[in-house]
Parts: structure tokens; sequence; C-alpha cells
């Protein structure tokens, strides 16, 4: 018997809200990701070099190459054999200290993980499941949503490991506690 995303709501937001506090704890209190970067070198020469750009919010690449050709040129490798090679994002600097938007974007995002593991769940177990196989089933779902896209960002754009692994971690005590939830309020 299929049980439907709306019957499962209550796990989907307890879910989510233990996910929030959690990942709320891991970043202000514990620190827990306070090495993912790394201070440049005379931090004020570069935005003062940077500043009169006046380059606008977004994802960039230096050098930059739009095409096959742009890569096998000798224009294109002359410039990644000088260097440096940057990924970056720039933001609009009052975005990061209003925190609202991110936080609230963060919250939908644990809900919408929530919906995917009850969808999941609510396809392949039915009413009166064993805790055990909610936990497992929800939890996979979970660790796959939260952690297991992490690693692209250092295969291809070199973002350290180790942050890489900690943003791994905390996926999965996220799903950790998203099993937990829907394993407790799963119906009988």
């Amino acid at each position: 018997m299929i049980i439907s995303i709306v019957s499962l709501w209550l796990p989907i937001v307890l879910a989510s809200v233990l996910v929030f506090i959690v990942s709320s704890l891991l970043h202000t209190v514990l620190n827990w990701h306070k090495n993912d970067y790394r201070r440049v070198p005379d931090e004020n020469a570069a935005l003062s070099a940077l500043a009169p750009l006046e380059i606008p919010p977004g994802d960039y690449v230096l050098p930059y190459m739009s095409s096959k050709e742009d890569w096998q040129s000798e224009e294109f490798k002359a410039k990644l054999e000088r260097g440096p090679v940057v990924f970056a994002t720039f933001v609009d600097g009052r975005s990061v200290l209003s925190m609202g938007p991110q936080l609230t974007q963060w919250f939908a995002y644990t809900l919408l993980v929530g919906v995917v593991a009850a969808y999941v769940a609510g396809r392949t177990l039915g009413a009166g499941a064993d805790y055990l196989e909610v936990f497992r089933l929800t939890g996979t779902v979970a660790f796959a949503c939260y952690a297991m896209a992490m690693p692209q960002r250092s295969i291809w754009y070199h973002q350290n490991w180790p942050a890489t692994l900690r943003s791994m971690a905390d996926g999965f005590l996220y799903a950790l506690l998203t099993a937990g939830a829907f394993g407790w309020l799963w119906p009988a």
C-alpha cells in the first residue's frame, strides 16, 4: 500500500527542524567549517585590486575559455602556465550580512529532502514497516541528497578535499536525523 507524502508531513517537518538546528550548531557554535577557506595573502591589496573591476555577482573562472579552440590555443595555455587559475563566486556584500534569505533557502531545501525521502519510502514501504527498514531507506535517500554531490566540487573545481569531506560528514549526520524522524513517526 502506498503511503502519501501528505500523511508523512510530520516526519518531513521534524527532520527539517532537526537538520536546521544541528547545521546551525555545526556552523556557529562548533565552528566545524572554520578551515574550509583560507585567507588570501595581503587581503586588502587583493580587495583593492578587484573593487575597481566592479565584477557583477556570479561564478567566474580565470583564465576563461569559451570553446575547445580556446582550450587548445597557445594564448590560453600561456595564461594557465602564468597563473593564477581562479574559480570564484562574487556576491554582493550586503547579501552575506543578511543571512535571512540563505537560512530560508536552506530550510526549504531540508523540506525538499524530506519530501524526496518521504516519496521514495512511501512508494517502497507500507504502513507498519519496521523502524530499521524505514531508517535505512530514508537515511540512504537523505544522505544521497545532502552529501553525494559534494565531491564534484573537489573533482572539477579543486575545492579542498577536507572541506568536501566535512560537508559530507554533515550530510551523514543530517541523514541520521532524517532517518530517525521518519523511523519514529512512520505510520502504523
